[in-house]
């Protein structure tokens, strides 16, 4: 009500400068608003099996979720999450290959989360019986806390994204593509493929394992805030629209 009783005393050249103005402030919004952010995220199975409760533990609560970067498609987000409730850590993480180049970025959820690129040691513990190569070159395809010893790592409740820059020209579509290769040929070290380890501590029982990426679940997309800016905005056009028109029916 107030904004039509303001715009009863615009001129109509003012009107349609508003109205434009606004109509080009949307347009930019529902494009950025349009820009959906794509994921899936994929559990762990045992590569190692010190303890089975222990592999157990790690196959029911751990989890990376791989995610497109909005605005930057030469990127993927690689999110390592602790479900909890059970002690452990991980405290090492691992690529071995596929469409990465080199990590752009390591981010945490802190109180105690701190990671570093390059991983001591250089491969996934245990990882030469599914073939897995992670370090040529270590620097640039894993990572560990500091130290790389529980509980620094990533424990219940907690979790750690990598960002990582792609060769030339690939995608977050090349990357869900290389880990499902990957996938459709376990055990060995596939050309183009794409597999995702780990080293977890700090189980109950002091033990540790190694696991690597298993299957995943539906991929899923997330639409920025700026959707809702749209539709309010929307509202203020319309508003304006109407209120433009009882002026002339007015004057008329």
């Amino acid at each position: 009500m107030f904004l039509s009783k303001a715009s009863m005393f615009l001129s109509p050249g003012r009107v349609r400068s508003a109205f434009g103005r606004l109509a080009a402030a949307l347009a930019v919004v529902a494009f950025a608003s349009g820009t959906a952010s794509a994921s899936v995220t994929y559990s762990f199975t045992g590569v190692t099996n010190n303890s089975v409760a222990d592999t157990n533990t790690g196959v029911d609560q751990l989890s990376v979720t791989v995610s497109a970067v909005v605005g930057n498609p030469n990127q993927v987000d690689f999110r390592f999450d602790n479900a909890g409730p059970n002690a452990s850590s991980i405290t090492d993480v691992y690529f071995d290959d596929g469409s990465l180049l080199g990590i752009a970025s390591l981010t945490d959820s802190g109180a105690g989360v701190a990671f570093s690129v390059g991983a001591t040691p250089g491969n996934l513990p245990g990882g030469n019986v599914i073939d897995f190569n992670a370090s040529s070159p270590s620097t640039f395809f894993t990572a560990d806390s500091l130290p790389a010893v529980e509980p620094n790592g990533v424990n219940p409740g907690e979790w750690l994204t990598v960002r990582f820059n792609l060769t030339s020209g690939q995608t977050y579509n090349d990357t869900i593509n290389a880990l499902s290769l990957a996938l459709a040929h376990p055990g060995v070290d596939w050309t183009g493929g794409l597999r995702i380890g780990i080293h977890v501590q700090g189980f109950a029982g002091g033990g540790s394992e190694s696991l690597v990426n298993g299957q995943p679940g539906p991929e899923t997309t997330a639409t920025p805030e700026p959707a809702s800016l749209a539709t309010a905005g929307l509202g203020v056009l319309m508003g304006l629209g109407y209120a433009w028109r009882r002026r002339k029916q007015t004057a008329a």
